[in-house]
Formats: C-alpha cells, sequence, structure tokens
C-alpha cells in the first residue's frame, strides 16, 4: 500500500467554503463510511509519524564523528604517549563536554517532538452516512465534516463551515495569549497562520463557541506536522558537533565562530603555553 499524507489544497483558507468541499469531493453531510474508509486507505492515519530513535550509545558515539573530534582525540593521544597528562586532561576534557551537550540537545529536541504528539486530539465529532458520531481522530480523512465545541480540541486542519462565536486558542502555533475569533469567510490568498481566521488548525483547543470544518489535511500535512518536521530538522543541524563542522570550515577564511572551536583553540593554547614553559 502507498500512502500519501494529505496536504491542504493550496490556499484553502482564501477559498469559499463550498469551493473547498467542492476541491476535497465533499458535502455538508461529509462522507460515507465506504469512501472515508477508502480515503484511510489512500492518505494513511492522521498521527504524526514518530522518528527513528538510534541508541543511546550510537546518539553518543555520533558526537565524536566529526574531524575537529578527531583531531583533537588524536592529539590526546599523542600526549598521553608523551606521558603530559594534564594536556591530555584537557583536550579529553573538551571532547567530552562537546559530546554531552550534543546530546543533551538532542534530548531536549526529543521532549519537543514528543510535546507535539501529545498536542493531538484522541476522538473525534464527524459526520458519517448523514449522521453525527464520535470517530478515532486517526482515523479521519480529507473531506470530512467534524464538529466542535468549546474545550475541544482540534483534530486536524479544519476549513471552517459553520461558526458560532467561534474562538480557538491558538497559542501553541502562534504564540498569542488571546483567543483566535474564527469566521467562515476566507480571507487573503498572503495571511499568516495566526490570521487565517476560516481556518482551524490540528492541536489548537476551542476556546468558546462552536463550528462545523471539513478535514483538509490530517498526519504530517498539518501545521504541527510541519512543526514536527522543522523541530526535527533542528535537532539534527544544531548539535555542537555540526556546528563545529561548520566552524572548522570556515577558520580557513577567518569567520570561525561557536564554543566547540573556542574550546579547541583554548585547549590548544594551553598546550602550546605548556610547551613555552
Amino acid at each position: 500500500m502507498t500512502v500519501t499524507p494529505a496536504s491542504p489544497a493550496p490556499a484553502v483558507h482564501a477559498k469559499p467554503a463550498r469551493a473547498v468541499l467542492d476541491a476535497l469531493e465533499s458535502t455538508p453531510s461529509g462522507l460515507t463510511a465506504e469512501e472515508a474508509a477508502r480515503r484511510l486507505e489512500s492518505h494513511g492515519p492522521n498521527r504524526l509519524p514518530a522518528p527513528e530513535r538510534p541508541s543511546v550509545l550510537r546518539r553518543i558515539l555520533g558526537h565524536f564523528q566529526d574531524v575537529l573530534i578527531y583531531i583533537l582525540l588524536a592529539a590526546a593521544v599523542l600526549k598521553a604517549l608523551l606521558g603530559d597528562w594534564i594536556d591530555f586532561g584537557v583536550i579529553l576534557a573538551v571532547a567530552v563536554i562537546n559530546a554531552a551537550v550534543g546530546f543533551i540537545q538532542e534530548g531536549q529536541a526529543e521532549k519537543a517532538l514528543d510535546g507535539i504528539r501529545q498536542m493531538l486530539s484522541l476522538d473525534a465529532q464527524a459526520c458519517r452516512d448523514g449522521e453525527w458520531a464520535m470517530v478515532d481522530a486517526e482515523d479521519l480523512v480529507p473531506g470530512d465534516v467534524v464538529r466542535l465545541r468549546s474545550g475541544a480540541r482540534v483534530p486536524a486542519d479544519l476549513r471552517i463551515l459553520e461558526a458560532t462565536n467561534l474562538q480557538v486558542d491558538e497559542a501553541a502555533l502562534t504564540g498569542e495569549s488571546v483567543p483566535s475569533v474564527k469566521q467562515v469567510d476566507p480571507v487573503e490568498h498572503d495571511a499568516g497562520v495566526g490570521d487565517r481566521a476560516s481556518m482551524l488548525y490540528s492541536g489548537t483547543i476551542v476556546s468558546a463557541g462552536s463550528g462545523i470544518g471539513v478535514v483538509a489535511a490530517t498526519g504530517s500535512g498539518t501545521e504541527i506536522g510541519r512543526i514536527q518536521q522543522m523541530v526535527s530538522e533542528a535537532d539534527q543541524l544544531d548539535t555542537p558537533s555540526h556546528a563545529s563542522s561548520r566552524s572548522s570550515g570556515r577558520c580557513s577564511r577567518g569567520a570561525s565562530s561557536g564554543w566547540p572551536s573556542s574550546c579547541s583553540w583554548w585547549a590548544t593554547w594551553c598546550i602550546s603555553s605548556r610547551g613555552r614553559t
């Protein structure tokens, strides 16, 4: 089975509600159970994929897989062979601290990813075969029509079809502490996420009123799925080992930066100073 993550139609927030329904081949009465099952088979479940996590040992060793660390460890071995144990300890400490900070940063990124997945709703009230019923949020598909009331967590990215005094807490996405007022009317094509009053986003919470919306995106195709991807990439890009690689590449141009390189220069200075004494 080939699963294709559902992505929202281009500028779905800027289209009239009827046009969005037509694009999703749905109706105000939602989908039939048979059609929902077919789309679930095609798009896959409405959940964020859990990233593959290497073992703790592999994660630790991964922070030693860097040219700069190789040089430091080689220098440490050389100093040990010469019996210069103080310099050996200084160099080894730099390499170990670099790996420790990188390991901690990766742990923080993993906690952030876990927190994002915990924001997802467990169930939803969807209209199937013309009747409202509670379904697992993971079974929602593009084109499903969902009803929400105050206190409910939005189970997927929705284009609003009906809204009655609807306000939503979107702090998880926008950082805004004030609930956003929602509407049926479309908004500007270039509106940011926080200004898309015609949309409800997965993981946000209805703080007042009620509304009905059609599912426009599920799983990794949602805004919260995009945020998860960004956090996952930051996990790979911002660790000290990667920073040291970039810094060592800039050293030849006189633009080295980042604490791992600073530690390396400090260790080199200590060694050279001891050589002069």
